[in-house]
């Protein structure tokens, strides 16, 4: 397939780009700093805080799925996710490239938006930890980063490109498994924990997995 990885220096970005390379697929990445890339592959130098450029409308066109794994490395980077996604929806509806997938993030359904003022109190699917703990504190600490990527969810919904947002819990850097949990359009009982690995190796298999079209899926061991 041909594939463009947009932010593949980040730790699920680069996950992405090592995976599809050794699984043989025509990868084009997506960065601000092409330097910072440590696999050899096509890249184009792209700022998503900049309006959409023609690099960027270039860099999506012809491509069987576009896997964004935009995110904050930092707290100053906090709100990056919904701006920087709406650029990468209009270059894909510029370029006529229908397949987006993102790193998004678990209990989004409960948190407001533009759109949803008045969330469920609860994740359906999540069981009692999660709910009245894990996403508790969660919304706590990183509350504004999930209304940022709650509002870039809204934004795939409304997009009209066959989207899929890939909600995983906390991150680590552990090995690749390929053994996780996967639900569609719900959550899990409990989701904790997920290696930016496999994360990566979950947004390669929902490319081309019907049951992810249109929809969010959520990863965790």
């Amino acid at each position: 397939m041909k594939l463009t990885v947009i932010a593949a220096t980040g730790g699920v970005g680069r996950a992405v780009l090592v995976q599809a390379l050794e699984a043989g697929h025509d990868v084009t990445a997506v960065v601000r700093n092409p330097s910072e890339l440590d696999r050899k592959a096509p890249a184009v130098a792209v700022d998503l805080a900049d309006p959409v450029t023609e690099s960027l409308v270039a860099a999506v066109a012809g491509a069987d799925a576009v896997l964004s794994c935009l995110g904050p490395r930092a707290r100053v980077e906090t709100g990056i996710v919904a701006p920087g996604t709406a650029r990468i929806i209009a270059a894909m509806q510029a370029a006529g490239t229908r397949r987006l997938l993102t790193v998004s993030g678990i209990g989004l359904t409960t948190v407001p938006t533009e759109a949803r003022p008045r969330p469920p109190r609860r994740e359906p699917g999540a069981g009692p930890f999660m709910n009245y703990v894990t996403l508790p504190i969660a919304r706590a600490v990183i509350g504004t980063h999930m209304s940022d990527v709650a509002a870039m969810e809204e934004l795939l919904a409304g997009s009209g490109l066959d989207w899929t947002a890939v909600r995983p819990p906390r991150l680590t850097d552990g090995p690749l498994t390929g053994v996780y949990q996967v639900a569609y359009g719900t959550s899990l009982p409990l989701a904790l924990k997920i290696s930016r690995a496999d994360v990566a190796h979950a947004m390669l298999a929902a490319v081309t997995d019907p049951r992810a079209s249109r929809t969010h899926i959520t990863t965790a061991y």
